[in-house]
Formats: C-alpha cells, sequence, structure tokens
C-alpha cells in the first residue's frame, strides 16, 4: 500500500455560512486546506455530485438534471471511483439513493433508508470495516452522504410549501430556526465521523474531503423555497475542507469549482488522467495549494427552474457565470438577466444589469463562450 485512502464525505444540503459559525466546523478548518469559495455547478444533488465524480459539467457528461442520471456518458467520462477501483482500491459509497452518483466503479453501492438509519452508527461502521482492507495492505476509497439535512427539508418544506407559498416566505425567523436544528445535527455528525477516523488511525495516512453539495434557501429569494431553482449564492457557494497530511492549513480565498476536486485528488495520489476519455473541466488545484500562482476560473453553474410547475424541467433554464467579484446569471425562462458585485453585494440584492458595468459585457461572453464549448463537446 504506497497511495493514501480517500475518504469523502458531502453534507448534503450544508450552508456555508452556517460552517463559518460553527465551531466544529472551524475546528476542522484549522486542520484542512479551506476553499472559503467553493462554487457548485448546480444547486441540486444529482447534478451536482455528477460533476463532482466526473470532474466535468453535465452539460457535457450528459447529467445535467433532475431527470438525467441514466444519460451519464460513462463511456466518455470515467470517474473518481474507477481512477482508484483501477489503482487497487477497494471502493465503497452509503448514499440517499442509487441516482445521485454514477455507479460504475464501486465494489459495495450502498444505499441508506433516510428515514430510519442512523447514519453516524452506520457510517462509523463502514469506517471499521475499511480497516480490514488496510490491514490487507490495499487502500479504500469510501464516500459517506450525510442526507439528514435534506430529508429534514423534504418533510417540513418540500411536502408542505410550493415555491410561491408566502407562508413560507413570510416567517424567515422560522426557516431559520428549522434550518439550523437540522444543521446541528450534521455539526454532531461530523464530529463523531473525524474522531472515528483518528481513533482508525486513518488520519494520516488519508486525504479527506468534507464538502456541501448545494446550500439551502432559508426565504432569501421568494420563488425558492429550498433549492435547485436559482443560481443564488446561499446554494451554489458551498464549503470545502481537504486534510492530507501533504499539505499545510490555509486558507484558499480564491474562487474553485467543485469540478476541481476530482483532478485535485488525482494529483496528489500521482494518478494520470486516462486520454481515452473526455477531457475535464476541471482542474488540479495542487499548485494553488502548494503556493503557486493559478488563475482563477470562471465558475459555470445551471439548473431547472420550476416556475409554477410541480417538478423541475427536463433540461437547465437557469445559468449563471461567476468570479470571485462578480456574477452573472442568465434567466433563459423569460429571458432576463441579473448583474451582481458580490464584494459590495454579497445577499445579492442590487442588480446592476443595463448600469453600463464592463464586467457584464466580459461575462455574458463567456458564458456564451462555455455553452458553445459544452455543445461542441
Amino acid at each position: 500500500m504506497n497511495k493514501k485512502n480517500v475518504i469523502l464525505i458531502v453534507i448534503d444540503g450544508g450552508r456555508f455560512d452556517r460552517a463559518q459559525k460553527s465551531k466544529i466546523f472551524n475546528d476542522i478548518k484549522s486542520n484542512s486546506v479551506f476553499f472559503s469559495q467553493s462554487v457548485t455547478y448546480a444547486p441540486h444533488t444529482i447534478a451536482a455530485m455528477h460533476a463532482v465524480f466526473s470532474g466535468s459539467y453535465g452539460t457535457r457528461t450528459g447529467t445535467n438534471s433532475y431527470w438525467s442520471t441514466f444519460n451519464f456518458r460513462k463511456n466518455k467520462f470515467k470517474t473518481l471511483t474507477e481512477y482508484l477501483r483501477d489503482h487497487n482500491y477497494h471502493t465503497c459509497c452509503d448514499i440517499i439513493n442509487e441516482l445521485i452518483v454514477p455507479e460504475q466503479g464501486f465494489e459495495e453501492f450502498l444505499v441508506h433508508d433516510e428515514l430510519k438509519d442512523d447514519l453516524t452508527i452506520r457510517h462509523k461502521n463502514l469506517l471499521q470495516k475499511m480497516k480490514s482492507f488496510v490491514k490487507d495492505d490495499k487502500n479504500f476509497f469510501l464516500y459517506l452522504h450525510y442526507s439528514n439535512i435534506h430529508t429534514g427539508i423534504m418533510n417540513e418544506v418540500l411536502k408542505i410549501y410550493d415555491n410561491y407559498s408566502k407562508e413560507f416566505f413570510e416567517n424567515k425567523d422560522l426557516n431559520e430556526q428549522r434550518y439550523d436544528q437540522l444543521f446541528a445535527g450534521a455539526e454532531l455528525y461530523l464530529k463523531e465521523i473525524m474522531n472515528e477516523i483518528k481513533d482508525l488511525k486513518f488520519y494520516d495516512n488519508s486525504i479527506i474531503l468534507v464538502m456541501s453539495d448545494h446550500g439551502i434557501s432559508v426565504g432569501e429569494k421568494f420563488g425558492e423555497r429550498a433549492y435547485g431553482a436559482f443560481c443564488y449564492d446561499y446554494t451554489l457557494r458551498t464549503f470545502a475542507y481537504l486534510i492530507s497530511k501533504d499539505s499545510l492549513p490555509q486558507n484558499i480565498l480564491q474562487q474553485v469549482r467543485t469540478i476541481d476536486f476530482m483532478p485535485t485528488m488525482l494529483d496528489y495520489l500521482q494518478i494520470p488522467l486516462d486520454d481515452k476519455y473526455e477531457k475535464l473541466d476541471g482542474i488540479s488545484l495542487l499548485p494553488i495549494i502548494n503556493g503557486k500562482n493559478l488563475p482563477e476560473h470562471i465558475a459555470y453553474s445551471e439548473t431547472g427552474n420550476p416556475l409554477d410547475k410541480k417538478e423541475p424541467p427536463e433540461l437547465p433554464n437557469t445559468k449563471s457565470v461567476r468570479t470571485s467579484k462578480w456574477k452573472l446569471i442568465y434567466n433563459q425562462y423569460d429571458n432576463t438577466k441579473e448583474l451582481y458585485d458580490l464584494e459590495k453585494d454579497p445577499n445579492e440584492e442590487q442588480n446592476l444589469i443595463g448600469t453600463g458595468k464592463e464586467i457584464e459585457i466580459k461575462l455574458w461572453h463567456e458564458l456564451q463562450k462555455i455553452e458553445k464549448y459544452q455543445a461542441e463537446n
């Protein structure tokens, strides 16, 4: 066994602002490479996690909506799991349902009952199980999906309100309290899991990535009671903590994309990309982690706004491009645009579209360029 184990922990629906205020998350931050501007491809789990596992945007991989899991172009895009399996890793996941990540490459593809299973106990048991592979001189890749925030929002919000329920948006204090209670559960889970990783002595010989797939609304914008309708930062800006003994703890201020995490982990492990598959959209972040300059890349995101329908559309109709400072949103469903200065207006309340800012033209050009490349590749 000459490579490191890989442990990926996803806090489904974890908000960046809550992680910032959390003692437990800040303890992890003090021992990790913290990406303070990590941007997800999609504000819903299926497209977001397929992008993480493939290092590429869903428009190219085929998985760009709630309905397109089985459209994933598995013959064109090699997943993180497949790379690790091909390098003699035991690969195992425990997820909320079978649709959220590509199945190929997993030797154990486990699905928990989000309503009944105790994920802390279940995931600690899986970590303990991995010890047998280490004893047999084999590395492991373990993906743990914490779904309890999602479950709470599903039961207490999605099943009760729609995206235009005034009762939801007029009770923001209640929405905040509901979310905070759910996030507190995630904190306790993560503390237990990280302690288990240390107790099993996996901490020093593993690459550990703790991240959220997307955030969740607490009523900021009328028309989105949870996630998946808009491209605002309360769902697109995620948290990511990368722990490796090979890297000093630090705060990366530069914007990164969740599609960058797969090539970064492969770079850590010195696993070369397979040129028989399509080129990735993501890039390795190892240079910037090692203190070298790395140009900031535009973060592209998209989703399908259901508007007054009960279900999201089959194709994305809301898109955005983002830098550390600016964001342009294109609402394709009504042909409107929004422009925000994220430094001065982090809550995206003042739409600057049409005010003569040069960045508007530049970002619109970038959005069109990305869409053209996606369509051609």
